[in-house]
């Protein structure tokens, strides 16, 4: 389920970088993992229960509604045709940063949008060979420069630390532990209605 360790840093890099607007994608069928515990109708309503009084925050239905594999590649060419030449960030955390020469046409990213890595003050840059190579020579400091061309630069943001994870939550539900405090009280209470991730 989605969480505050999702929504804070997304607050962070939308005030940092004065975004009008910050999409939630979930993942249709994630090509690394399991399919997701709940259905894609859950998910939706997790999420749009969790965003909805925040300005600027949206839902973005594409991968749950897409047949097959979901790739971010494929993900950002569709946000890139809508876009025109406009400026796309995609805001990754920084694990997710380490590994990106793991994902599917990972090279192609570059060409559909920016990258913004929300760094945790515990995390630590760890790329290697070509992947390494890239970010370094995309890397800027300033917000202004994403704003500069449609896509192709790479920046990093600190954000705040919440050792927070979905699997953590999903134990303590299924251990018949509250996870409140943990994610939004609209998300839990729905959580609670369908009965979701509850062992019994």
């Amino acid at each position: 389920p989605v969480h505050f360790g999702h929504l804070r840093p997304a607050l962070e890099v939308q005030q940092a970088l004065g975004l009008k607007e910050v999409r939630f994608i979930p993942a249709g069928q994630p090509p690394h993992r399991d399919l997701p515990h709940a259905t894609k109708t859950q998910r939706l309503a997790m999420l749009r229960a969790a965003i909805d009084d925040q300005p600027g925050f949206v839902v973005d239905e594409r991968e749950v509604q897409r047949a097959g594999p979901s790739y971010m590649v494929d993900t950002l060419a569709d946000v890139r045709g809508e876009a025109g030449q406009a400026p796309v960030l995609l805001l990754i955390g920084q694990d997710a940063a380490n590994m990106l020469d793991s994902w599917h046409c990972w090279r192609d990213l570059f060409s559909l949008a920016h990258l913004v890595v929300m760094r945790r003050p515990d995390a630590h840059f760890r790329c290697t060979g070509e992947l390494q190579q890239q970010i370094e020579r995309r890397r800027v400091a300033e917000s202004g420069d994403l704003l500069q061309a449609p896509a192709g630069k790479v920046m990093s943001l600190e954000v705040t630390q919440l050792d927070i994870s979905s699997t953590l939550i999903r134990r303590l539900i299924a251990a018949k532990r509250s996870p409140q405090f943990l994610l939004p009280d609209p998300v839990l209470e729905y959580i609670r209605q369908e009965q979701l991730y509850d062992a019994s």
